[in-house]
């Protein structure tokens, strides 16, 4: 299966922005995410991402390199604005598609898996006239993840933990869809690359931007031990240990040297 993903925006275009955030930046996150959990996780699948940094691309290239790879399916992330007061998650296909075409089949899929885990209200599946479920030569979904000038959404959009949750549903989603076999993992362990546990948050944030820097993917997660609150950054997950084990070596090689890996039961 060949996935374009889209993460919306990037670069000169900041897209939405609300509660001191900017829409290119969360959905970027969640595209990573996504890429993450399908390449580490599935069977034959691969992901072509439309930018995996903050860089400007239009629209007619972004479906230009889809129609040109030939992939299976467009997914292109965003999140909402309007005037603070809207809420909640919707997607959309192309208006010009029946509800029963193959597309309006793996919307129906989308979003049952996505509304399941986003805590987010839900606003149903549209259809719009946009460019890149247009101009698109395969079936296409763009979704939009909650208000990013509402006050209750904006909370959820800053926790990188709940931009991971997103991901995995629209993980759940693609995998139900397009029938993804799981890579074999005997005993159902998840191998998370850890880089540091910090009491500070701060701390922890400016773990994070080093390894960014040096394009290594990483989040900030809590964790409570013994009583105390701790935070956690974690720098990639992986069903296979010794995949786990090639990503701590590059992240010791970014000079993260107490890097390690912890072993969590899904």
């Amino acid at each position: 299966m060949k996935l374009y993903l889209d993460p919306g925006h990037g670069g000169s275009d900041p897209g939405a922005q609300g509660n001191g955030m900017e829409e290119k930046d969360a959905v970027l996150d969640i595209a990573r995410h996504l890429r993450d959990i399908l390449t580490n996780d599935y069977e034959d699948v691969n992901v072509m991402m439309s930018r995996s940094n903050d860089t400007t691309k239009s629209l007619q290239e972004r479906t230009n390199e889809a129609n040109s790879w030939g992939a299976d399916y467009f997914l292109s992330i965003h999140c909402n604005s309007f005037n603070g007061s809207a809420q909640g998650y919707e997607d959309y296909i192309y208006s010009d598609l029946s509800d029963s075409s193959q597309t309006a089949a793996y919307q129906d899929i989308m979003h049952d898996e996505i509304t399941n885990v986003n805590q987010l209200s839900n606003r149903g599946k549209q259809k719009a006239n946009f460019h890149v479920l247009r101009e698109t030569s395969m079936p296409a979904l763009l979704t939009e993840n909650g208000f990013i000038d509402n006050d209750h959404d904006a909370a959820l959009l800053q926790e990188p933990s709940w931009r991971q949750e997103v991901a995995q549903g629209h993980a759940n989603g693609l995998a139900r869809a397009f029938n993804l076999k799981r890579n074999e993992n005997e005993s159902g362990a998840v191998f998370k690359v850890i880089a540091g546990s910090f009491q500070s948050k701060e701390n922890a944030e400016a773990q994070v931007d080093v390894l960014n820097s040096n394009g290594i993917d990483a989040f900030v997660d809590s964790i409570t031990i013994s009583g105390s609150q701790w935070y956690r950054v974690q720098a990639g997950s992986f069903s296979n240990r010794e995949n786990a084990e090639n990503h701590l070596n590059t992240v010791k090689n970014a000079g993260i040297e107490d890097a390690y890996i912890v072993s969590e039961n899904q």
